[in-house]
């Protein structure tokens, strides 16, 4: 079956106004391309996005956490807590530092990490805890926060996904420790490439602004010093002002993703997935910024046959994600299969449907509609 371009629903496709397109075009006549003030004026949005904490601006949503991790002297000998569900930048980033990720298994049902688990992990060298809201939904950041203060322990959370997205009616990064941001084209806002740091009171700004560009610290008009060794992880002002752009329309964005996230529990209740089998994502909409709706089909469906199956019918659809503790680099740390049965279950199953602003409700009963006769192919 052959299809142009026009048929093809992907799982995911940044919505850039005009007007971004047009103020990109500004950037680039302007001459001043690179970290500027664009960057600053993003910085500053977010800053009052979040309730006035301090934000800085990074290349992406990965070199936030290293920084932060570097920020509280977190290296080698430290272990920092985080979940096995999740993008493999956030155990990663652990690694780089030198410390040592201890994964704690997810809660099946918000596919978050347990906090009820975490306790048990906590050891006299772990530092931190690095939760992450998956899809957009909060983990149980009461309980996280609590485990800290009784342990004396940092918290940096992997907001990645999470923009918009709130606990107990306050904005996520709004509040607490540590929240670093992505945004990569799928994010719910993007700058291309790119992410933020939210630093909480007393944290060493400049130190932060230092690790962003290879530790060089200016004085006067040619005084110049190095005393750390930082990266190269600036935002450049092109990148900035997409993100600028697509700040300004998060909440349009997230209240369409919400009515969509809506339309998909309808369609699915009509066609009564939940009784064939497949596990939906919890009906969270006070928390959640709908940033993926994720389903876990019953282990009897191999995951590979129905993206294809969907695929052939136009319909792109993701992983997110294989379990962290499963890839090659952390079992040779001595990590194996049957350490974190709740995240190796959905992690081999869980499927990311096509979610995005732009979509059409039509573009929802075509899932739907296409789910339903490949799971009766598969005998559901």
């Amino acid at each position: 079956m052959h299809m142009n371009s026009q048929d093809i629903l992907p799982f995911t496709r940044p919505d850039i106004d005009e007007d971004t397109i047009a103020g990109v075009a500004e950037v680039l006549r302007s001459g001043w391309i690179t970290t500027g003030p664009w960057c600053a004026k993003f910085e500053q949005a977010l800053s009052e996005y979040f309730g006035g904490r301090r934000v800085l601006a990074y290349s992406s949503g990965t070199v936030t956490m290293e920084v932060a991790l570097k920020l509280l002297g977190i290296g080698p000998g430290d272990e920092v807590i985080t979940t096995p569900l999740s993008w493999v930048a956030t155990s990663n980033v652990i690694l780089t530092v030198g410390a040592t990720p201890v994964f704690v298994d997810i809660d099946p049902v918000t596919r978050n990490i347990d906090a009820g688990r975490i306790e048990a992990a906590i050891t006299p060298r772990t530092r931190a805890i690095l939760p992450v809201h998956l899809a957009g939904l909060p983990a149980d950041l009461d309980a996280i926060h609590a485990l800290a203060a009784r342990h004396r322990l940092r918290v940096i959370e992997d907001a990645a996904q999470a923009i918009g997205s709130l606990w107990q009616g306050r904005l996520i990064g709004s509040f607490g420790d540590f929240a670093s941001f992505s945004f990569h084209p799928n994010k719910n806002i993007t700058s291309i490439e790119g992410g933020c740091l939210v630093l909480p009171e007393g944290a060493d700004v400049d130190l932060a602004r230092r690790l962003r560009l290879q530790g060089v610290q200016r004085s006067g008009l040619d005084g110049m010093d190095v005393d750390v060794v930082g990266g190269k992880s600036n935002l450049t002002d092109v990148a900035a002002r997409v993100g600028w752009g697509q700040l300004q329309r998060v909440d349009e964005f997230n209240a369409r993703r919400r009515v969509l996230a809506q339309a998909y529990f309808t369609a699915f209740d009509a066609i009564g997935l939940v009784a064939r089998g497949v596990q939906l994502p919890p009906r969270d909409f006070i928390q959640s910024n709908w940033h993926m709706f994720q389903i876990v089909p019953p282990p009897q469906v191999q995951r590979a046959a129905l993206m294809q199956a969907l695929k052939d019918r136009g319909i792109i659809t993701g992983v997110h994600y294989p379990p962290i503790h499963l890839f090659s680099l952390y079992r040779q740390r001595g990590l194996k299969p049957g350490d974190f049965p709740h995240a190796e279950t959905v992690g081999a199953s869980i499927l990311t449907l096509p979610l995005f602003p732009a979509m059409r409700d039509s573009d929802v009963t075509r899932v739907a509609a296409a789910l339903d006769a490949v799971l009766r192919q598969f005998g559901l």
